[in-house]
């Protein structure tokens, strides 16, 4: 099994790993696009970042960040991505085999494993750089990439990454309430808390998915299930 990620906006700066090695992430078949999208990135000025990024003023440290793509540390790409999902996950007390069936999407590296070394990095899957979309950017090689893994993927990530590289059996989930009305801010949280309950379970169908104990969910279809919260 494997459990994709969607990637958070805020991120932990710092690390104490190693600077940047794009040859020893996981899904090396990803390799030249990651090369190609880390050189244009990192060449931006700060000035030219922050407006492809279109971020304020505030936020300028993260477009100096994506300078330092291959000078600046790393640290495992679970502790990398931080917010409501990742607190709901509780990454530092999970078990090994749940860090082993974790992957994480990226608008730079596409897709990586919980354990590969990251740098901190802005970028989001909606970005244009050099007037091309990151969907343009990755075409099918996110999609291949992970089909070729065989396993049994659940998709937690969000529309816009998920257009990045769809894997076309892997099972999604979309949050709604009782009303059958979608939960925006807190999907993320319950996806957290899902992932964190099934990461180191053996779970090789929807039905084991839907079987989670302190979870409600209805089947949409063979490849999609609603959380009913």
């Amino acid at each position: 099994m494997l459990i994709i990620l969607p990637p958070s906006e805020t991120k932990a700066f710092g690390g104490d790993g190693p600077t940047l090695n794009l040859a020893s992430l996981s899904f090396p078949s990803l390799q030249e696009n990651r090369e190609n999208i880390v050189d244009v990135l990192r060449n931006y000025d700060v000035d030219e970042a922050m407006k492809a990024l279109k971020i304020s003023e505030t936020l300028r440290p993260e477009a100096e960040e994506n300078t330092k793509l291959l000078t600046g540390p790393t640290m495992p790409a679970l502790y990398r991505y931080t917010g409501v999902l990742y607190d709901a996950l509780d990454a530092k007390t999970l078990s090994e085999k749940a860090w082993d069936q974790l992957a994480i999407g990226s608008a730079l590296f596409g897709v990586v494993r919980a354990r590969d070394m990251i740098p901190f990095y802005r970028l989001s899957g909606g970005t244009k750089l050099d007037d091309a979309t990151m969907k343009s950017r990755w075409g099918k090689s996110i999609t291949q990439a992970l089909e070729a893994e065989n396993d049994f993927i659940i998709d937690l990530r969000s529309g816009t990454y998920q257009t990045l590289g769809k894997v076309k059996d892997a099972v999604t989930v979309r949050v709604e309430n009782s009303e059958g009305k979608v939960i925006s801010h807190f999907n993320k949280f319950y996806k957290g808390q899902l992932a964190r309950e099934i990461a180191d379970k053996d779970i090789t169908s929807i039905d084991d998915i839907m079987d989670t104990p302190g979870f409600k969910f209805t089947e949409v279809n063979g490849k999609q299930l609603t959380m009913v919260v």
